[in-house]
């Protein structure tokens, strides 16, 4: 019986078949109906004289089905775009608008990407190996911005700004890292002994001489928690969640942040991880001085809600206040209390990032993003404080 030499008969692996020359697999065998299906509606009695294509025109190989794409978006275009809407001397929206899809004034943005590009290397302009431009840094950052304000996806500033979604993601990584670098000992820092005059002068004219803010604590879910770690970030809906601790002032100043407590811990279980008393343990802390009904006092207080222990450092309201006294004092504490909580609200509205399901996978990263957004919050702050 004569042997069949066809492709399909091979006995070698077919990637190695794809490198074999095809005029090697004896084309004068021809390959009869029986060998191949026939889609006609009639049966072939006539042999075919056509050999079968060689396997990389018939089939597309793995490696084909990997090959990245090239797309010229034309960033140029996306750069002189941006410009002209935002940045040009007649610019096309108003500030109003900047304000509101930007989360601040065009003055403190200016001022970020331009630190960001003369200090940290990936913001600087640069050109590639065909001396074209890249990315500017405008463009950069707000790939950025857009992505903590709104909360979309990485691929949603393609068609405005022309960045894929890869860049847009190195684009955050490397923004909120340079925020926290380049302004984190600023605007995240502890309370001076001029910051502590101004909180003790409007905690006194609110009627809490000694208060210098409230205390509480904020979860952000955590969609991605790896399953190993899901049991230790869970409780009550059983979605996964990240604690941030926070002190807040009556202008929304937030004064310290702890963030990175398992979902399972309670007020509590944070306050004990806490570094928020470390200064007054280890004797940094600035002197504080005022009087309460002619009584001298040299520690401030925080104002908090029922669960935190009775601390010195702890007002907190009274329940079920039955005197007239009680109650009104209860009213005052309760309102002074919700700085903190305004403060959170606040910062979710700014940051629809942290308001929705964090969906990345790394707790660094989540770190990141939230110190940078805390800060960028306190930049805001300041600069529409007066």
């Amino acid at each position: 019986m004569e042997s069949n030499n066809t492709p399909n008969n091979q006995s070698q692996p077919y990637f190695s078949l794809l490198n074999f020359p095809y005029d090697s697999f004896a084309p004068n065998v021809n390959i009869g109906s029986s060998q191949i299906p026939s889609f006609s509606s009639q049966p072939s009695s006539q042999p075919s004289s056509q050999p079968s294509p060689p396997p990389s025109q018939t089939e597309e190989t793995a490696e084909q089905r990997r090959e990245r794409r090239h797309i010229d978006r034309q960033r140029e275009e996306g750069h002189e775009r941006l410009w002209n809407d935002y940045f040009s001397d007649n610019p096309t929206y108003t500030t109003r608008q900047f304000r509101r899809r930007f989360r601040m004034n065009k003055s403190l943005f200016l001022r970020i990407v331009n630190r960001l590009s003369e200090e940290v290397p990936y913001f600087k302009p640069k050109k590639d190996a065909t001396f074209r431009n890249g990315f500017s840094p405008l463009q950069q950052c707000t790939a950025a911005i857009r992505l903590l304000a709104y909360g979309i996806g990485a691929d949603s500033v393609d068609e405005y700004l022309r960045i894929s979604e890869s860049t847009s993601r190195k684009c955050l990584e490397h923004f909120v890292v340079g925020i926290v670098d380049l302004f984190g000992t600023e605007y995240l820092r502890r309370p001076t002994q001029a910051d502590l005059q101004r909180l003790l002068f409007y905690g006194e004219l609110r009627g809490f001489p000694g208060m210098v803010g409230s205390i509480d604590c904020m979860h952000w879910k955590w969609k991605n928690c790896p399953t190993a770690w899901k049991g230790m970030y869970s409780r009550g809906t059983g979605k996964p969640t990240i604690v941030l601790e926070a002190v807040a002032s009556q202008d929304l100043w937030i004064w310290h942040a702890f963030f990175g407590a398992p979902g399972t811990c309670n007020d509590l279980n944070v306050l004990d991880q806490s570094p928020v008393f470390n200064d007054i343990i280890y004797g940094r802390a600035p002197e504080v001085t005022y009087y309460v009904n002619g009584n001298e006092y040299n520690l401030a207080y925080y104002l908090t809600d029922g669960i935190y222990p009775e601390w010195a450092t702890f007002v907190k309201s009274i329940p079920q206040p039955q005197h007239p006294k009680h109650r009104l004092f209860a009213e005052k504490q309760e309102g002074a209390r919700k700085d903190v909580e305004r403060a959170f609200g606040v910062l979710q509205s700014r940051f629809a990032m942290i308001k929705n399901p964090s969906l990345l996978w790394s707790k660094g990263k989540i770190a990141y993003i939230m110190r940078a957004c805390l800060i960028l919050h306190n930049m805001i702050v300041e600069d529409e404080r007066d």
